[in-house]
């Protein structure tokens, strides 16, 4: 019985364990904690969720937290810029956590203008680059650096010379007149200058606002998108430290496709030109060899960061040289940053950024066209060996010797600098309003002056046939001056744990101030003097054009106010106002207010998403908002007077003035209207992040010059008439393929977008504007030009109406498209004519860039790329509107190219010496325009980081060296295919060329030869 009863009890007491246990596994308990850094800090703000479920809080101000969980749950504890944490509760009522930081997720925390947000919450469409991947490239200038980095964010060449900048374009061409620049905000201040002058060694980040929701905030400044640079900066508590960044380069420059002296005297037997005395048909000289030289590139940076408990600091200089491959041309840059942010007591916090550059640029008018026209047949040699100093060519007479020996030895004969000074400065001082918590007052100060000095002289006979031909020398400076204040007014802060708001007012009031001169004269007395006393020439030889003379003023003031919120993380919204009032435009029409508003939801923090563990992060979001542009010279409104001399008598004269632009006393503003919709994912436990945008932005009262009649007395007027749209795909991707699998990492990176601009209206209800090549419903960027089809031969079915379509052409000529009628007979019904010209769309269909970078335990491969799909470059290497007058085999014409000969029928470029209009065949443009298709690998880099334990005795605490190579090859390029050369435009459309096109179309010309740079550099850190 006993047993019995003992053999009862056994199972009972089992039975009252498990439904103890069940009880205990299911209960509710409350657990507390603090989170805190691996300094200790606290950390307000840190999502605090239970696995697997919506539920969850944020820790306050003082990292504390208060969560009711099952007693058998996971903790997540996430914080943006640290790694998160998964933590068993298992019974426990308090936990403590400890969060590292990860420098990887850094890049979470974005500046959205006045202010940042985590990348989870931002609503508008912002794209993000960090420091170390921009120094991935290594450039003068950051706008190369972020060229294919960005969705649609374009980067054009439009200079190759050292020390250049680059045409930026975020989310195409919406202006006609006016600019269609980004305003760049450096360090929450609006800056002045270019975007060249910020050292790409301190920047810490930059973002990119591209739509009207994101970029209202800065009224009519940010109409063609903002980019915000961020500098580097000491971080609170950091010990001091040293570190050096530099690299030292060669350049070989990438020649340009000539004829050798066979190939050339081949094709002059084709035509009636004879050679002259210092030519022979025996000589094959390569101007390009006697000219170029080995360029040299170097980079040092030095800077000293630092802070303590309550403040931080930054300083450094740097110094960055560009040898060009073209002798005497060269930049150098001289910078010194400096930063300070101090915490005085428990409400105050004051700050102050500087930036200051000097720079010298020397030999931007040298290139290489003179050696691209100079006969490849003429000797430059006399026949003791000696080098000529001027030869004899074909129509174009006495040539100057244009090699690097002939430039090297002007000595004080000749010089071309421009020496610039600028100061970029801000300060701050900030107030937390004691008694109401997450409120604060600010005040913005900048202050920017930019000076540039430029000089040059040309000696006696210098770059002449004329060994008599006089000395010039001309002066221009500029200054700028530009102060601006900003009133702030914060609130930041969280109720009940879960709505996060974030307000901001503001009141600013900016002013610029620039002026110039100019002056010049001519036979100067000696080579000593250059351009440093031009009052030493005769009064008759110096000259002070009034047209060259400057100054304007002009300001803006702007109120905003903007508020930002959050529910859990998981519905954000976001509205902003803002109005500007601007001196630029006419009474009545100066102020002008814009509203944007976006929304986002984090659809992944929804129950019904849980299940799809694949997905990590998930963002709808949307935005609306108009933004507007006034940027336009000051005094537009007024308009303006131009000068004209008089003679009367023969020696005495009288300046004139004349009207040249009428007043246009309605002159408002130009403004933009943008939707936008996104989705942001990450998935697969982050492996994959990207982004998907699309978005339509219609500008209308576009600031459009409008010509008049010469009956009216005046050129044009300044009005607001026109309109346009652009609208466009980008798709943003990320992944990581291996994740430190035995010591392999590799990360890739993609963007790719489209934008499609179009003109919707021109002045007057017209369809069209010949003379600025502007099309109703076409895109701002064509080309109104004949439409080469191939090369008339006689076995053409239609060459019969070779003679009506052309009266006097040939077999071997360009051929283009004919549109006009036919007779009965299948006749054309006239010859062809203007009425055949066609609009070509520049535009390429789509576009976008590539990274991937490898690393293997210590060693790190990495490649950067960009391309281009469809669209036309326009190479005036080729065209008719370029020095080299093709196929007309006269000194000038020796571009490498495959020509029609009665054997050679299938040829691309026209026959040699056939019909002409003026200098070049019939047609000749049209042999300039190619598929502008192309992928580039910009750069590839090979480093290695060290971490042996001799850095830490000798007191370095990071060490890297790496090998470059820049520009290493070009694929599916049918122009680099045809002529071995970048197809990147290095020219504006009046720039290197003999016939101007338009400025705002970009062009290859015969500008300072693209090059392969190979490098070497050292990062250490003390």
């Amino acid at each position: 019985m006993k047993q019995t009863s003992s053999c009862l009890r056994a199972p009972g007491i089992l039975f009252l364990l498990l439904l103890f246990s069940i009880s205990v596994f299911g209960q509710t308990i409350t657990v507390k904690g603090t989170v805190k850094d691996a300094s200790s800090a606290t950390l307000p703000g840190v999502n605090v969720r239970i696995q697997g479920s919506s539920t969850g809080t944020i820790t306050d101000v003082d990292g504390k937290f208060s969560i009711q969980v099952p007693s058998n749950a996971k903790l997540e504890f996430s914080f943006v810029g640290y790694t998160s944490q998964l933590i068993s509760v298992s019974g426990k009522t308090t936990i403590n956590v400890t969060l590292s930081e990860d420098t990887k997720a850094l890049s979470e925390v974005v500046v959205v203008g006045y202010g940042t947000q985590r990348k989870e919450a931002v609503t508008g469409s912002v794209a993000s680059v960090n420091g170390d991947q921009l120094r991935d490239v290594p450039a003068a200038n950051i706008s190369r650096a972020l060229q294919g980095r960005v969705a649609g964010v374009e980067m054009s060449q439009t200079d190759s010379k050292p020390g250049s900048g680059m045409q930026i374009r975020i989310r195409g061409t919406r202006s006609l007149n006016a600019t269609n620049d980004p305003l760049v905000v450096l360090d929450g201040i609006p800056f002045s200058g270019s975007i060249g002058d910020i050292d790409p060694n301190i920047i810490k980040s930059v973002d990119i606002l591209k739509d009207a929701s994101a970029t209202a905030i800065y009224g009519s400044r940010g109409a063609n998108g903002v980019i915000l640079v961020t500098t580097i900066k000491g971080s609170k508590g950091q010990s001091a430290q040293l570190s050096y960044n530099g690299y030292f380069g060669v350049k070989s420059a990438i020649k340009f496709p000539m004829m050798n002296g066979a190939e050339f005297a081949a094709m002059r037997k084709m035509t009636t030109y004879a050679n002259t005395l210092d030519e022979s048909n025996d000589v094959n000289t390569d101007w390009q060899d006697l000219l170029y030289r080995t360029g040299v590139v170097q980079n040092h940076n030095l800077n000293l960061s630092g802070g303590t408990e309550k403040g931080n600091y930054n300083f450094g200089a740097s110094y960055f040289r560009d040898q060009a491959v073209i002798p005497l041309q060269y930049y150098t840059r001289y910078a010194i940053h400096s930063s300070l942010d101090q915490e005085v007591g428990k409400f105050i916090k004051v700050g102050f950024t500087s930036n200051n550059i000097y720079s010298e640029n020397h030999g931007n008018n040298l290139g290489p066209g003179s050696a691209l026209n100079a006969s490849p047949i003429a000797n430059p040699y006399n026949a003791d060996g000696t080098w000529k100093t001027r030869i004899q060519q074909q129509t174009s007479g006495a040539q100057w010797v244009y090699t690097r020996n002939s430039l090297e030895s002007l000595g004080d004969q000749y010089i071309d600098l421009t020496r610039g000074f600028s100061s970029y400065n801000s300060a701050y001082g900030e107030v937390k309003i004691p008694g109401v918590e997450g409120l604060k007052a600010r005040v913005n100060l900048g202050a920017d002056y930019i000076q540039s000095n430029y000089g040059n002289y040309t000696g006696v006979g210098v770059f002449s046939g004329s060994v008599t031909n006089p000395s010039t020398a001309s002066i221009s400076n500029s200054h700028r001056l530009k102060w601006t204040v900003e009133n702030l007014l914060t609130y930041d802060r969280t109720f009940n744990k879960l709505h996060r708001v974030n307000a901001v007012a503001m009141y600013s009031a900016e002013q610029a101030t620039y002026w110039s001169s100019n002056a010049s004269a001519k036979n100067i007395p000696s080579d000593a003097f250059q351009f440093y006393n031009l009052g030493q020439s005769n009064s008759a030889d110096i000259t002070v054009n009034p047209n060259y003379q400057n100054y304007n003023k002009s300001g803006l003031t702007s109120a905003m106010g903007r508020v930002m919120y959050s529910y859990n993380d998981r519905y954000m919204l976001s509205a902003t106002v803002r109005t500007d009032g601007s001196s630029r435009l006419a009474p009545g029409h100066q102020w002008h207010t814009y509203p944007a508003v976006s929304a986002g939801w984090n659809i992944k923090d929804e129950s019904f998403m849980q299940p799809l563990t694949f997905i990590d992060r998930l963002k709808l979001r949307a935005g609306y908002g108009e933004t507007s542009n006034q940027s336009v010279d000051p005094y537009k409104t007024l308009g303006l007077l131009s000068t004209s001399p008089y003679n009367f008598g023969d020696n005495t004269y009288a300046t004139g003035y004349y009207v040249s632009q009428l007043p246009n006393p309605k002159l408002g503003w130009e403004f933009s209207k943008t939707w936008n919709v996104g989705v942001d994912f990450t998935l697969l436990k982050s492996r994959l992040t990207g982004t998907i945008e699309y978005y339509i932005q219609n500008t209308d009262n576009v600031l459009l010059s409008v010509s008049l009649p010469r009956t009216s007395g005046a050129n044009s007027y300044m009005a607001n008439i026109g309109a346009t749209q652009n609208k466009g795909l980008e798709v943003s991707l990320n992944g990581v393929v291996l994740d430190n699998v035995n010591g392999w990492t590799w990360e890739v990176g993609l963007n790719v977008y489209t934008n499609k601009n179009k003109l919707t209206k021109l002045a007057s209800g017209a369809s069209q504007d010949l003379g600025n090549g502007w099309f109703v419903g076409h895109s701002i960027n064509v080309i109104y030009d004949y439409k080469k089809i191939g090369l008339w031969n006689t076995t053409d079915a239609d060459y019969k109406y070779l003679q009506t379509l052309q009266p006097g052409g040939n077999a071997g000529m360009i051929k283009v498209l004919y549109t006009g009628g036919y007779n009965a007979d299948g006749t054309p019904k006239r010859q062809i004519g203007p009425d055949d010209r066609q609009i070509l769309n520049c535009d390429p269909d789509f576009q976008g860039g590539f990274n991937t970078r490898v690393s293997y335990k210590n060693f790190d491969l990495s490649m950067v790329g960009s391309f281009v799909s469809g669209g036309i470059l326009n190479s005036t290497l080729y065209g008719g509107s370029g020095y080299l007058n093709n196929m007309n085999t006269r000194a000038g014409n020796n571009v490498k190219v495959d020509y029609w000969t009665p054997t050679n029928t299938g040829a691309k470029y026209p026959k040699p010496a056939g019909l002409q209009s003026g200098d070049n065949p019939y047609y000749a443009s049209t042999l300039g325009y190619f598929s502008a298709s192309y992928l580039k690998v910009r750069t590839i880099s090979l480093g290695y980081n060290f971490n042996q334990k001799w850095l830490q005795y000798a007191g370095i605490s990071k060490m890297r060296i790496y090998a470059t190579v820049e520009n290493p090859f070009v694929l599916f390029s049918p122009y680099h295919n045809e002529s071995g050369m970048d197809p990147e435009p290095n020219s504006y459309g009046d720039q290197n060329v003999a016939v101007a096109g338009s400025h705002r179309m970009l062009i290859v010309g015969t500008n300072t030869p693209s090059t392969h740079n190979y490098l070497i550099g050292l990062n250490v850190t003390f």
